[in-house]
């Protein structure tokens, strides 16, 4: 459950607030799929648009 302060302010210890914090792993995943999606959209390209 979320603590409260008397303003109504959600309170969190430094740890709790950064657990959210990017790592290594997830920039590896976002590079992988981008990439993984440019190779589809250009062998896409190829097959369909080829002149």
């Amino acid at each position: 459950m979320l603590e409260k302060d008397k303003s109504g302010l959600v309170v969190e210890t430094a740890v709790e607030a950064r657990q959210g914090e990017l790592g290594p792993s997830v920039l590896m995943l976002l590079g992988v799929s981008v990439a993984l999606a440019v190779v589809i959209l250009a062998v896409t390209w190829m097959i369909f648009f080829r002149t």
